[in-house]
């Protein structure tokens, strides 16, 4: 069950300490942004819940954003909207208010999953698009031989696919998202070529799981991928990924259809 932080986020993370930090290293990233609008197709008004600082937020629609931690909403830039101080699970909008809505990597936050996307469903016309991660894909990502406890806190906090779609109905559309080389929102598997970018402490703070982990864990990951990467044994076992255009792991986008 999640509960409030003193800046009003409203799921297991206190956003208030991770806002700067956050959004320094989680940009939207131009590849995903563009799949996850392609799937919006000619909504003009959308509902963006758990929105935090604005990403992946369409600059080319009526955007209304709501986000419950008050740090968030003050880290979204100047030309974005102001977002309204709500939460999923009790969405201040009547029935069909809009076009299309989004939750974008927000869903495992919620006290109530199940409650949120019903109320995204009630409150809106045209699709919802869910971005989040497939907990039974989570392992796929080479993090699991070095943090298996990031991996096992991801797969706990991550609704199941299936569940999403019992609440989002039975057309829901479930699309694989490719993740660039370069991808520019730092979750953990945007790392999935460049695992030198997980030794770095703000890297891994704008990635929630790894405040779960206690501090020895954190200490016998880094010890473990240094001593493989001076010795190669990381690109012996993964160095193909290096050069990998995109990645298919865990992200997922469900788009739920009426």
């Amino acid at each position: 069950m999640g509960h409030q932080h003193r800046d009003g986020s409203a799921g297991d993370v206190n956003y208030g300490r991770l806002a700067s930090t956050y959004s320094r290293y989680r940009q939207p990233d131009p590849a995903i942004a563009a799949f996850i609008r392609s799937f919006l197709g000619n909504a003009r008004s959308v509902l963006n819940v758990g929105a935090g600082t604005g990403s992946y937020e369409p600059e080319d629609r009526k955007v209304t954003a709501v986000e419950p931690s008050a740090s968030m909403r003050a880290e979204r830039p100047i030309h974005f909207p102001e977002a309204i101080d709500a939460i999923a699970e009790n969405l201040p909008f009547a029935d069909g208010a809009f076009d299309a809505s989004m939750a974008i990597s927000t869903v495992h936050q919620w006290a109530d999953p199940g409650a949120g996307l019903l109320e995204l469903r009630r409150v809106t016309l045209g699709p919802v698009l869910v971005l989040t991660c497939e907990p039974q894909e989570l392992d796929r990502f080479w993090l699991n031989d070095y943090a298996p406890e990031v991996i096992a806190t991801e797969s706990r906090r991550f609704p199941a696919t299936q569940d999403i779609i019992k609440h989002l109905g039975a057309h829901s559309v479930v699309k694989p998202v490719p993740i660039p080389l370069q991808c520019k929102d730092g979750f953990n598997e945007a790392y999935y070529g460049r695992p030198e970018m997980l030794l770095i402490p703000e890297a891994r703070q704008a990635c929630s799981a790894w405040s779960f982990l206690a501090p020895d864990a954190v200490e016998r990951f880094q010890a473990h991928l240094i001593r493989d990467l001076k010795s190669g044994a990381w690109d012996k076992k993964y160095g193909y990924l290096r050069k990998q255009p995109t990645f298919e792991g865990s992200l997922t986008l469900i788009i739920g259809l009426l």
